[in-house]
C-alpha cells in the first residue's frame, strides 16, 4: 500500500472529498466556494458514507433505485418496497473498492438481509462499513503520532407494511459511528462522532396495466432519509448536518414477451442541509446562516440558496437506469447520474450485469466518468475503472434445492 502522512486537521476534509471525488471540502460556517471559484457553492454535509450506493445492482443503474422493483437491498433505497418481495427471506453481501488507483486499502462492505412476517409486511437489517486505510499520523513539525485505521460504520433496521392493495409504507433506523481520528488530538481532543438517524419512505406500484397488450407495472417511490441529529468530532468543534436527502422516482416495467423484461427508472434528489451563505469581503453574506437546527436546516434548504431558485434547481441530482433480463437468469444493465457543475459535478454512466443460479445471484458493476478531461472537476471520481459486486444468498431456493436432493 502506498503509505501516507496527513495532518489530523485534514481528515474531516479528506473523508468528505471521497463522496464529492474533486471538489475540496469547505467549512460549514466560515469558508465559502464561491469566494474560491467564482460560482461553485457545494453543500458537504458529514457522513458521506450514508449517501453511498452500497450494492452493485443500484450502482449499475445510475444510483436509482427508490421506485425500482423490490429486492434484498430494498433497505437502503426504499424499505417500504420490502413489504412487496414475493420470497420470504433473503441475504446479500457486497463489496466495493474505494480509490482502487490510488490504495488498496480503502474499501466499503455492505451486508443486508430482510425476512417476511406475514404477507403484508416484513423486516429488513444491514450493516455498511467503510474502511479508510491505514494512516500515519503526523504533527506540524513532522513527528510521529502513530498510525491509525479510521474507520465508520452504519447499523440499519427497518420495518415495511403494505396500506393498501397497491401502497406500502416504511419507517428505518440506524445507528452511525464515525471514527475518523483515532483519537489523535487537535484542539479541544478528538472523539468518534456518533448519532442516529431515520428513513420514513412510501412505495406506489400498480402491476395491473397493460400498454399494446403487453403486462406493465408502474411504480412511483419516496424516500426521506438520514434525519437524524448534528455529529461532531471534537468537543469543541462545530457539530455538522447529516446528509439528510429527499429522493423520488418512478420506475416502468415491461413484459416484452415469455421470457424477455424491461424496466425504466428515473430518481431525484435533493440534499436537505442548508446551502452555505456566500461571504463578501467585508465579512457580510448573502444567503441564509446555516448555524441552524436540524429542523430548521430541513425547512430552509428549500429556498436559502444565495443564488436564488435557480441555484436551488441546480441542487437537484438525476439518476436515470435501464435493466433487462433474459428469462429471469441474465440482466444487463446501464445508468446516468448527473450533479450540476456548480454543485459538485459528478457525471458519470454505469453498466452492470447480474446472473442468477438456483441458490445464489452475483451482481456486477462498473463506472465511467462522463469526462474527457480527467482533471476536470469531478473527473476523477473514487470509483472509477472499479468493479464492484454483490453476492446474494435466496434461502427459498436453498430449500428448494435441498429437497430435491433428499428425493
Amino acid at each position: 500500500m502506498k503509505r501516507r502522512i496527513l495532518k489530523i486537521s485534514s481528515i474531516c476534509a479528506f473523508a468528505t472529498s471521497l463522496l464529492i471525488g474533486s471538489v475540496s471540502a469547505q467549512s460549514s460556517s466560515q469558508l465559502s466556494i464561491a469566494q474560491i471559484a467564482g460560482q461553485l457553492n457545494v453543500i458537504t454535509p458529514a457522513v458521506p458514507l450514508l449517501l453511498i450506493s452500497p450494492d452493485s445492482r443500484a450502482s449499475a443503474l445510475g444510483d436509482a433505485g427508490v421506485a425500482s422493483t423490490a429486492d434484498i437491498n430494498s433497505l437502503h433505497w426504499n424499505a417500504a418496497k420490502m413489504a412487496t418481495l414475493d420470497k420470504e427471506m433473503g441475504f446479500s453481501v457486497s463489496y466495493t473498492p474505494w480509490l482502487r488507483e490510488l490504495v488498496d486499502d480503502i474499501y466499503l462492505a455492505y451486508l443486508s438481509g430482510y425476512k417476511k412476517l406475514d404477507k403484508n409486511s416484513a423486516v429488513g437489517i444491514s450493516l455498511r462499513y467503510f474502511s479508510l486505510g491505514k494512516i500515519d499520523f503526523t504533527g506540524y513539525n513532522g513527528e510521529s503520532l502513530g498510525s491509525a485505521n479510521p474507520n465508520e460504520f452504519v447499523v440499519e433496521a427497518g420495518y415495511a407494511r403494505k396500506l393498501g392493495r397497491r401502497l406500502s409504507g416504511g419507517f428505518t433506523g440506524k445507528f452511525i459511528y464515525s471514527n475518523l481520528t483515532q483519537g489523535q488530538g487537535v484542539s479541544g481532543g478528538s472523539s468518534a462522532g456518533i448519532t442516529g438517524a431515520t428513513d420514513v419512505s412510501v412505495y406506489w406500484l400498480n402491476e395491473d396495466l397493460k400498454i399494446s397488450k403487453r403486462d406493465v407495472a408502474y411504480g412511483v417511490g419516496l424516500n426521506i432519509s438520514n434525519i437524524g441529529g448534528k455529529i461532531s468530532y471534537t468537543e469543541s468543534g462545530q457539530r455538522g448536518f447529516l446528509p439528510i436527502n429527499f429522493r423520488i422516482g418512478n420506475s416502468l416495467k415491461a413484459e416484452l414477451d415469455e421470457y424477455n423484461t424491461i424496466e425504466f427508472l428515473l430518481d431525484f434528489n435533493k440534499l436537505l442541509v442548508p446551502t452555505p451563505p456566500t461571504y463578501t469581503s467585508d465579512s457580510t453574506f448573502e444567503g441564509y446562516s446555516n448555524d441552524v437546527g436540524v429542523a430548521q436546516g430541513i425547512v430552509q434548504s428549500w429556498y436559502d440558496a444565495p443564488g436564488g431558485f435557480k441555484e436551488e434547481l441546480n441542487e437537484w441530482t438525476i439518476s436515470t437506469g435501464i435493466e433487462y433480463w433474459y428469462d429471469k437468469q441474465f440482466a444487463v444493465r446501464a445508468g446516468y447520474f448527473y450533479e450540476n457543475e456548480f454543485k459538485g459535478n459528478r457525471k458519470y454512466l454505469t453498466l452492470g450485469a447480474g446472473l442468477q443460479y438456483s441458490v445464489f445471484n452475483i451482481d456486477f458493476s462498473y463506472l465511467v466518468p462522463a469526462y474527457l478531461n480527467r482533471n476536470a472537476i469531478g473527473g476523477n471520481h473514487p470509483l472509477k475503472n472499479t468493479l464492484r459486486f454483490t453476492l446474494i444468498f435466496n434461502f427459498e431456493q436453498a430449500k428448494s434445492a435441498s429437497k430435491d436432493t433428499a428425493k
